[in-house]
């Protein structure tokens, strides 16, 4: 059996380590065209950048703990976030990943029109993805899931944060862009919406023929004009069709 070692919290580290953060220059947070990779973030630096930020989430898991015994919940999950993740990690604009409970969301580095229109095509890679997996788990007996995918283009703040020295660090992603996109995943597939909701932005940097899938709507919430949609990976609707009859 590993014996842990045991760590003493020092309080007086703690404090030098604080003022080293707090006390860090305003300037060594610079402006970046792509998202730059992760080596070139230190514990007192960061980069503005714009990107595009996707979310996924399962509508309703809540009440899911109330529907299954917590192995078939997990089979639940793990299948709808390991595909998640396969398909986001397929795109080479796609440079963090990222799982909060059902949750899956990633950042894309967007600067180019085509590389916005690559990501709507991955947001219906993944609505087309739960159309699968509900057929797999209709064959095991369990119900169906609906899943909401919001989408948004926009400035985000990218730093690193953790504990210096530990190895216990992760890239923190700050900004509109990341909370629009997230509130957009749990708007949709919910209260008469369709299972995708893109930002303005975003939207008008599509091509004319990706836009012409989509729908404007007003939210009265926010004050805001959002763009819906439902629509499938032609490929992967094909697959369906000779795989999920």
């Amino acid at each position: 059996m590993e014996v842990k070692q045991t760590i003493y919290y020092d309080i007086d580290k703690s404090s030098e380590r604080i003022d080293e953060i707090l006390n860090s220059s305003n300037k060594n947070y610079s402006d970046s065209d792509t998202v730059p990779k992760r080596d070139y973030l230190t514990y007192t630096n960061g980069s503005y950048v714009y990107i595009t930020a996707l979310f996924i989430d399962i509508v309703g898991s809540a009440d899911m703990t109330d529907d299954y015994k917590r192995p078939t919940l997990a089979k639940i999950y793990r299948s709808f976030i390991s595909e998640c993740v396969a398909i986001l990690n397929s795109s080479d604009i796609c440079k963090e990943i990222n799982i909060n409970g059902d949750c899956v969301w990633g950042v894309f580095d967007t600067p180019k029109k085509e590389d916005i229109n690559t990501v709507f095509s991955i947001s219906a890679k993944l609505n087309s993805l739960v159309k699968i997996l509900n057929y797999k788990y209709q064959k095991k007996g369990y119900d169906t899931i609906k899943a909401g995918i919001g989408v948004d283009y926009g400035r985000a703040l990218m730093v690193k944060a953790g504990y210096s020295g530990s190895g216990l660090n992760d890239v923190i992603w700050m900004g509109d862009v990341v909370n629009q996109a997230c509130h957009l995943a749990n708007r949709a597939n919910r209260n008469g919406r369709k299972a995708m909701l893109y930002g303005s932005i975003f939207y008008q940097n599509l091509n004319d023929a990706n836009k012409e899938l989509c729908s404007r709507y007003y939210d009265y919430n926010d004050a805001e004009y959002y763009y819906e949609a439902n629509i499938v990976n032609t490929n992967m609707n094909d697959w369906y069709q000779e795989n999920c009859k």
